[in-house]
């Protein structure tokens, strides 16, 4: 047995030399296994060259035996590891958080001889994480341009796939990519645009059950869902762990941004929207409609905000809103007060 083996490791060390691939060196070894084994069954009890290669039938049985039982759990790990979400997988380490390459510092040179974010604002947008809520017309261009600024880890949690109809706004996905879940698609998207960030796409819906524990890895968040239940979730959430909120919404021809950080002083989402309208006073787009630049103008909007909370650049919106009217190009910005009772931030 210890000359086939010693064959074996030969035949291996041959393959690698030539540059053979694994499975044409495996090939090698797997004929010459055969070839052993015929000598087994072949040759008659105490042949020289039988005795040579093992002399017992059953002994090279038990060691086949043992490399499928091995084979098998190695391809059966495989397809277990390629069956884990994406949003499930530990983090790739790709790149060092600290410093830059110098291909970054000359793409990220009109931020940095901007006085108010510089080199020191560059390296805070590279060290922050940002969990964007949302894929679609408000998400899009906030992640778009929270990629291009350099943010070093941005979260994307959305459970939709991408339909024909959302490509009239939702620039970060491609007719290439109907049917793809927004998240992978707005993934590709991004890496395309900027491969030093680090994207954590997470196929699901925002549920109470999970959304603590996901705040919890992020600096800010950016609410650009459509749906009430889950902004005010998120409002709860991101209240409850002191995060500040960057929210956005859209109707028809108006739009909306403002900043929510009760830890800082300011009110929260539901200090100013207590409760729900009727499914009749805020239609869906698909009912109303919606122009389709609008949603880029306030998701620009939002990544604006995002990259001024970040660095501490200028004066942003906590405690204010801005209302945007495309129909009538006008823009205004209001200010915002804590209620009194209110059941998240206690006014």
């Amino acid at each position: 047995m210890v000359l086939v083996l010693v064959l074996a490791a030969a035949l291996w060390g041959i393959g690698r030399l030539m540059g053979a691939p694994h499975s044409a060196r495996w090939s090698m070894i797997g004929l010459l296994f055969v070839g052993v084994l015929a000598l087994q069954i072949i040759l008659p009890e105490g042949a020289a060259l039988r005795e040579a290669t093992g002399g017992s039938l059953e002994e090279w049985l038990v060691l086949a035996g043992l490399a499928a039982l091995v084979w098998a759990y190695s391809v059966g790990l495989g397809r277990l590891r390629s069956r884990v979400r994406p949003e499930n997988r530990a983090a790739p380490s790709e790149q060092p958080r600290n410093g830059f390459q110098s291909t970054e510092l000359e793409r990220y040179a009109r931020h940095i001889v901007l006085r108010e974010i510089g080199g020191p604002g560059q390296k805070a947008l590279k060290d922050s994480r940002v969990l964007v809520i949302g894929a679609g017309g408000l998400g899009s261009p906030a992640l778009l341009y929270l990629a291009a600024a350099g943010v070093g880890t941005i979260g994307v949690i959305d459970d939709d796939t991408v339909e024909g109809t959302n490509l009239q706004r939702q620039v970060i996905h491609a007719d290439a990519r109907i049917g793809m879940p927004k998240v992978f698609s707005a993934e590709a998207a991004m890496k395309a645009l900027n491969p030093w960030l680090v994207v954590r796409p997470y196929h699901r819906r925002l549920t109470e059950d999970i959304a603590a524990e996901l705040f919890a890895d992020y600096d800010l968040i950016l609410d650009g869902c459509d749906s009430f239940e889950t902004r005010y979730l998120a409002n709860r959430t991101a209240a409850a762990a002191g995060i500040p909120l960057i929210s956005g919404a859209l109707s028809q021809w108006e739009a909306q941004v403002s900043l929510f950080d009760p830890a800082r002083g300011t009110p929260c989402y539901q200090c100013i929207f207590p409760a729900a309208p009727a499914p009749h006073l805020a239609p869906s787009c698909a009912e109303a409609g919606v122009l389709g630049p609008l949603p880029g103008i306030a998701g620009s909007m939002m990544a604006a905000e995002a990259v001024k909370a970040i660095t501490g650049a200028g004066e942003g919106l906590r405690g204010r809103m801005m209302i945007f009217d495309a129909l009538y190009a006008e823009a205004r910005v209001i200010g915002l007060k804590k209620r009194d009772g209110c059941p998240v931030c206690g006014g």
